[in-house]
Formats: C-alpha cells, structure tokens, sequence
C-alpha cells in the first residue's frame, strides 16, 4: 500500500539537514511560501540549542521513493503539556508532502506508532515543543503570503488530514489591520483612563534593560502567566526564556515593542511587534549563506516591507479586560507610521479567544488566514 515509501528516521546529521530543507524544495515556486531558515529548524531539534527537551522529547522521520524526499514530520512529545492538560498526546510537527495519500498516510501512521510505542493515546498537531513554536494547519488563506512566524501549507493537506479520520481540535485566525493615520480617539480615552486608574505607564524597552536588568525574565514570567489558560500551552523554562530572549530579541527594533508597568514597575503589559520579513527571507531561500543574511539585515535596517507583524500581546490577568491594550496602540501607531508602515497582521489568535479578538474592532479588522490543530485518537 505504500508504493515504494520507506519511512526512515533522520537521525544522522545528513537525514537531519534534508529534513530540514525539504519544505523550502517543496515549496520553492510558491509565490507565497516564506522559507524557513534551516539551521533554525537544525536548532529547533537540537537538545544542545533547545531548553525545551528538558521536558520534551522528539523523533525525526523522512519519506523517501526512489532515494528521494517526499515528505517529512517531526513527532514531539511535551510531557509537561501533558501533565498540565492531563493528556497523552504526541504531536506532530513540520508536516510536509508531494500531494500523496500513500506519503500522507505514512508518514502520519510512522507518528502514530511512535507515539503509541511513548505510550501515548491521541496524535494532534501541527503543533511545536511549545507556544512559542509554529503551530496550525493552513485551512483558509493559501492565496496570501506567508509570514516567519507560522507555516505555510497547500491546499490538498487538510484534505488528506480528514482523510485519514483526523477532525478539528483548535481554530486560529490571524487577523489584518490597516494602520490608522491618527490614533483613534477611542485609544487615546481609554489609555488615559487606564493610566490613572491603574496606575500604568508605558516605558521605551532598551537592551540595556532586556539583557543586563532582568527584563527578558520578566517579560517571559507574564508571558507563563498570562497564557497558562490557553490552547495547549505549557509554560516556558528559565533557559527557554534565556535562548528565546539571547537569540530573537537581538533581531527586534526595541521602537516597535510596547513595554507596560505599574506603579511598582512591575511588567503588567508586553507588546512585541516589528516588521515583516517575508520578503526578505524569501530572497534568502532559508539560508544565511552566502547572501541570505545581507537580506535580513537590509530588511531589519531599513524597513523596506509594508506589513508589520505583531508577534506577541499578553496582559496580566488581573488587568485583562481593563483596556490595557489601548495604551499598545497609543504608543505603537505613531511609530508605525513614522516608520511607513501601512498594514499590520497579527500571529495566530485562537479564535476562541474573544477578549483577545475583540480588541480590534474600532479598526475594522479583515481575517485573512484560518489555520487548525487537527487531532486523532491512536
């Protein structure tokens, strides 16, 4: 039944580097795939790069018909997702495939077992070691470009998912704004009201204060904090917060992040924004080398996309609700049109999460992108 497939695991440095470039191949005459950067999906399923196998553990596995790829997926077994949730899943990660039911099939199946062999009961996914990871099929929007901070897949992949009996577990949405020329009225009242009821300001967020104050650690407690209730979430490791925030704070313009405290300075409010990259990681074909940095560093410093995406939004709960977002938008729009900025789009929002989705509103948003955690009992 599998046509000549052989399921192999990428254990060897080889395997693993086809592993990780197999979607940027697969993908390379999308005109909306943006790649992925291969060393960081080396690092991703490196125990020595990633915190995260301090309570995770990980399999490789490539499809390969006639000794070449046609397919690749990463299981990944989050125990403390599991204890948290009080489930025994395996996910699945980085699923890509040539438009095969016998390599769809195969692939998905050689998870399963893994999984069952872990002794694990269900199988979703795509999900990541954490929520901090690309997560969620694409199931609407496969005619819009992609972005760094999620996956781009073709059409025919949640066709094969319910196929072969996997049904919805989780929706996201991303949502698109175009950037208002004034602030609204309605943010500026609100932020105020915020500021003297609460307390709270914002403050410009330097790298000083990231890496020599403590300020990453902060940012990251409320982050665990103000998360902890979401979709599959399981909170972040001190060495998780210390390669997350070493590694991509680095890259972020500190204009374009909204830093909130209150009256005590403690961090109540992060807002991590900064121009979109696609283009660029576009032209780099997912690889620094030989000219793939000079792309992202020309992007980085002069801005020259129009999107801007914002990252991450998180609030401590004892505010959410309040109107604190306001105070992101007070600080963020002027910046982003200063720095010429016409659209923003966020990362995926779980679209059960309306205190989260109703915020947008006043700016009339567009949904552009639908993606799903598809899931299966083994």
């Amino acid at each position: 039944m599998n046509h000549n497939i052989e399921i192999i695991k990428a254990d060897s440095r080889s395997a693993r580097k086809l592993f990780a470039s197999f979607g940027n191949t697969l993908y390379k005459d999308s005109a909306f795939y943006v790649p992925d950067l291969e060393q960081d999906i080396l690092d991703t399923f490196s125990p020595e790069a990633n915190g995260a196998y301090e309570f995770c553990e990980s399999q490789l596995f490539l499809a390969m018909r006639d000794g070449d790829v046609v397919g690749r997926v990463a299981g990944i077994i989050n125990h403390r997702a599991n204890e948290t949730w009080h489930t025994q899943n395996v996910r699945f990660s980085y699923l890509d495939f040539i438009d095969d039911s016998a390599v769809a099939d195969a692939l998905l199946q050689a998870v399963e077992q893994w999984g069952r062999d872990k002794g694990m009961t269900a199988c979703q996914g795509p999900m990541g070691f954490t929520d901090f990871d690309k997560e969620g099929m694409l199931v609407e929007g496969f005619d819009e470009m992609g972005s760094m901070t999620s996956y781009y897949n073709a059409p025919y992949y949640p066709q094969h998912m319910e196929r072969m009996g996997y049904v919805k577990e989780a929706d996201w949405v991303h949502i698109r704004v175009r950037i208002p020329e004034e602030t609204p009225e309605r943010f500026i009242r609100v932020s105020e009201m915020v500021e003297k009821r609460f307390g709270l300001r914002t403050v410009p967020l330097t790298g000083h204060m990231l890496f020599k104050e403590g300020y990453g650690k902060k940012i990251f407690d409320l982050l665990n904090e103000a998360y902890s209730p979401l979709f599959g979430f399981s909170k972040l490791s001190d060495r998780q917060i210390e390669e997350i925030t070493s590694k991509y704070f680095k890259l972020i313009d500190m204009t374009f992040v909204a830093l909130v405290v209150d009256s005590d300075d403690n961090v109540v409010g992060i807002g991590v924004t900064m121009g979109s990259l696609s283009h660029a990681l576009r032209k780099s074909g997912g690889k620094l080398l030989p000219l793939g940095w000079w792309h992202l560093l020309r992007s980085l410093r002069l801005k020259m996309e129009d999107t801007v995406e914002m990252i991450l939004i998180a609030v401590a709960p004892r505010l959410q609700g309040r109107g604190v977002n306001a105070l992101f938008f007070r600080d963020l729009i002027p910046k982003y049109n200063k720095a010429g900025f016409t659209w923003a789009e966020t990362a995926p929002q779980l679209e059960t999460n309306h205190k989260e989705l109703n915020q947008w509103d006043v700016l009339n948003p567009t949904f552009p992108k639908r993606r799903r955690c598809y899931s299966k009992r083994i």
